[in-house]
């Protein structure tokens, strides 16, 4: 067996071959054949399947494509073999172009829905095939179509931003975006669940200078936004401590009734910059009591700052509750 084995490959070596001119012979015609049985084979008619790319263009007025539907259509074709095999080999096809204005023209949409049987768009896409080709059926046998209308609209912007500031100092007036609205546009199904945008987010650390940088805007990609960044501003200034002393007042106390307070005012320690250090007074800040808290277990009353300038952190304040001495009319 081994050696009828040894026998064939030796007699199949190029050498052997080209001294041989029988062989030669019989493997042109093999190749003859088979060109002559292949060409014969082209000359028949054929059923295939072809996909084809597909690009969706002019939605109706004002009207945008929400979904994403089928970027392929599978075509069933019949056609000469010649004719199929030249597009075989043509492995780009040119997208079929479906206006979206004219397929979904006599159709009834369900809350902006529309069901394209594919059967009802046979006339448009042999037009936009070789007319060598016969087209019988598409696959997927519905295009799903959902539109929307366009709609714009102003929202506010917020800051993303994190900061860790330099001992000492803080910000002078709250971070800010210029302009502070915007107007995005698209789909009025996302628009009219947006209430803001944000910024990217950005972090600062060890901030002691004032910051004042573009921004870009985030916003759902199916949506455009003017403008599409916005002006960050961060100021800061340096902090010192001030410390000072107000009254306490009672609130919800009775008319019949006097109350006095042990003690009567307090000493209120805060930070403020150095740009407003002179301008904050007593007056500009509020201590109370609730006269409608007292009860027989509790001896003290609870002390509450109320009211204090938005640029003021108040550090600490003392004492944080007061003694109390109730006398009637």
């Amino acid at each position: 067996m081994n050696k009828n084995i040894e026998k064939i490959i030796s007699y199949l070596k190029i050498e052997q071959l080209r001294n041989d001119k029988r062989v030669v012979v019989f493997l042109i015609c093999v190749l003859i054949a088979t060109a002559l049985w292949f060409l014969n084979a082209l000359e028949k008619d054929y059923t295939t399947t072809i996909s084809y790319p597909v690009r969706y263009v002019s939605p109706p007025n004002h009207q945008f494509l929400a979904n994403v539907p089928p970027e392929k259509l599978d075509l069933k074709v019949d056609a000469h073999g010649f004719t199929l095999l030249r597009h075989k080999l043509n492995f780009s096809y040119s997208p079929i172009i479906l206006n979206l204005t004219n397929i979904t023209r006599n159709l009834e949409s369900d809350n902006g829905t529309y069901l394209v049987p594919t059967n009802t768009l046979n006339r448009r896409i042999s037009s936009q095939i070789s007319n060598e080709i016969s087209l019988q059926q598409v696959t997927p046998d519905i295009i799903r179509i959902v539109l929307d209308s366009l709609k714009t609209k102003s929202v506010p912007v917020r800051a993303d931003v994190s900061i860790d500031f330099k001992s000492q100092f803080n910000l002078k007036n709250p971070v800010s975006l210029k302009p502070a609205v915007v107007k995005i546009t698209g789909p009025a199904s996302i628009v009219d669940t947006i209430r803001f945008l944000t910024s990217e987010k950005r972090t600062f650390k060890e901030l002691d200078k004032t910051i004042t940088r573009n921004i870009k805007l985030i916003h759902p990609t199916s949506t455009t936004v003017v403008p599409v960044e916005a002006l960050l501003q961060i100021e800061v200034e340096k902090y010192t401590e001030k410390q000072i002393r107000i009254p306490i007042q009672v609130i919800n106390k009775p008319a019949d009734v006097r109350i006095k307070l042990f003690p009567s005012e307090i000493t209120l320690n805060c930070r403020v910059g150095l740009s407003e250090f002179d301008n904050i007074s007593d007056a500009d800040f509020r201590a109370m009591v609730d006269y409608a808290t007292i009860s027989n277990s509790e001896s003290r009353l609870r002390v509450k700052i109320t009211d204090k300038p938005s640029f003021v952190e108040i550090t600490r304040f003392s004492p944080e509750s007061v003694e109390y001495l109730i006398e009637t009319y």
